[in-house]
């Protein structure tokens, strides 16, 4: 059994990421379906499965950042791609309004369809985010 022929590359997913890991959601979300399904694991204030970019910024990001001053800071650590799906391993370097270090890490199981995303499946430290809105309510 021979693997799927990529049709992601590597570098274009690390491509793809640096917008997040440059404070720049916007470059980012332009390879993300407005359609998505991006789906967050866990039972936390940001958990939930999101059918469009804009219910997954509203539930998510636009949330996180009232509480984390510089964004997520999200970074890239790892990532492995097979056919049109990757695998990235990310760390957050936010801190919070309320001083707390959020290092949190997250794996997002991200498919493609002619280089754009179609659906993640993004798994996180529940209890750290948890403890995030819980020191720093957003009301």
């Amino acid at each position: 059994m021979t693997a799927p022929t990529p049709t992601i590359t590597p570098e274009q997913v690390r491509d793809i990421f640096k917008g997040l890991e440059n404070g720049d959601g916007a470059a980012f979300f332009s390879y993300v379906s407005d359609d998505v399904d991006w789906t967050v694991m866990g039972s936390h204030p940001l958990a939930g499965r999101y059918p469009s970019k804009a219910a997954f910024v509203a539930g998510t990001f636009a949330k996180l950042a009232k509480v984390l001053p510089q964004g997520a800071q999200l970074h890239v650590e790892n990532l492995v791609v097979q056919g049109d799906v990757a695998v990235v391993e990310l760390h957050s370097l936010a801190t919070a309004k309320n001083g707390l270090r959020f290092d949190n890490r997250y794996c997002w199981v991200v498919y493609f369809k002619a280089g754009v995303i179609v659906r993640v499946r993004a798994y996180l430290d529940s209890a750290m985010v948890a403890q995030l809105f819980e020191e720093n309510p957003i009301g």
